[in-house]
């Protein structure tokens, strides 16, 4: 592994089929559409996805252990590939179903294995910049995805009658190529060491106010992740009257601020204390719940979905960060549970369905907001250094 920028392409593709999942959000607002769904139903789709977190995150660390990083990923492409060949022989309510529940078993086992294989390539190197230049290439389909959705809706394409399901499509084609390089690679692996963490570990881990409190922090963070992706678009619809093609964007804009916030995260980490960075992150999102309950013209929700967008880019780092540097004897055991974590994106667009249903988009926004209430009583967890 002597030239490892080679071995970094098809591991940096492999973080751009790890965004596919950021697809649900768009992807649920258009069957929902297609299928004439309450919000309620339609937001199965997203949480759906997000519940295979809960039960594939630490197995996934024991099979680690057996067939070793790069095969889990490769493992993980071939599940995220099924998942995206599904939807483009039709898109009836069981299908859909199971495509998403692929998708989510997929990144689960993705989300697991890939930074680990990243710390095999880089050898010790450089890896957080590694890892953020990672997280940039994931948020490039993360918003490419609703602008392939809108082009598939709107462009005429013969003989396939695809629509908005293209995106499928043009992932299908990514994830397949990105799977054979990475097969192609012949990336070493030492050893593994250590025996792998167990449901019984992780769950009594809980026990510890630390792990509990940032377990519960991690949920809100993604809660409010995937809530904003899937309502954003709707909030445009109700009160801007647009169509779901032209709301759209707002996905996209969600995404765009998520990135630049991961870019300049790293450096305002560097020159403000973590806590002093937490605060201000989630005051940013404070302000945006109240531009997207209260907001009527463009230029503030837009405003709104951009604040979030950033607010919300490193909370789940600095979060993750505490809760690993709180028992360091037990890290791998605190990263299974903090991966677990991510069982919020079920939660929340089920409680959003549900509340929208009921008065309007504005109850999906009070939602959230009581995920950013809490991410401010979180501060107190956080190093004052």
């Amino acid at each position: 592994m002597k030239n490892k920028s080679v071995y970094l392409i098809p591991v940096m593709l492999c973080f751009f089929c790890m965004g596919f999942v950021d697809l649900v959000g768009i992807a649920s607002n258009y069957v929902k559409e297609d299928l004439a769904l309450s919000d309620s139903v339609a937001n199965v789709f997203p949480s759906l996805v997000f519940f295979w977190f809960l039960i594939f995150s630490v197995p996934t660390g024991m099979l680690m252990n057996k067939i070793g990083r790069k095969k889990t990923v490769l493992l993980s492409l071939v599940i995220t590939v099924a998942s995206l060949l599904l939807p483009l022989f039709g898109e009836s309510f069981a299908v859909m179903l199971i495509a998403f529940s692929l998708l989510g078993i997929g990144n689960a086992l993705m989300q697991t294995s890939l930074n680990p294989l990243v710390s095999t390539v880089m050898g010790g190197g450089n890896l957080a910049s590694t890892l953020t230049f990672g997280q940039f290439v994931k948020a490039i389909a993360s918003f490419s995805a609703p602008y392939l959705a809108m082009w598939g809706a709107t462009a005429v394409i013969p003989d396939f009658g695809l629509n908005w399901r293209v995106l499928f499509a043009v992932f299908f084609v990514v994830g397949t190529l990105s799977a054979l390089l990475l097969f192609a690679a012949p990336i070493e692996e030492p050893p593994m060491e250590g025996r792998p963490s167990t449901f019984v570990e992780c769950i009594k881990l809980l026990g510890t106010p630390v792990v509990l409190l940032t377990f519960l922090g991690i949920m809100c963070h993604v809660g409010i992740d995937v809530g904003t992706n899937t309502t954003a678009p709707k909030i445009l619809m109700e009160r801007l009257g647009m169509s779901l093609n032209e709301a759209a964007f707002a996905t996209s804009l969600y995404f765009i601020f998520r990135t630049v916030g991961c870019l300049t995260g790293s450096f305002f980490l560097r020159v403000l204390r973590m806590r002093t960075f937490f605060i201000i992150s989630v005051a940013m999102m404070a302000l945006a719940m109240c531009g997207l309950f209260f907001g009527r013209e463009q230029w503030m929700l837009y405003a709104a979905i951009a604040l979030v967008g950033y607010g919300n880019s490193n909370v789940f780092s600095m979060c993750f960060a505490t809760a690993l540097e709180s028992m360091p004897d037990k890290q791998n055991e605190v990263s299974g549970l903090m991966i677990m974590g991510l069982f919020g994106g079920t939660v929340f667009p089920l409680l959003m369905g549900l509340m929208s249903d009921a008065m309007g988009q504005a109850g999906a926004v009070l939602v959230m907001a009581v995920g950013v209430l809490y991410l401010f009583t979180y501060v107190k967890q956080l190093k004052t250094s």
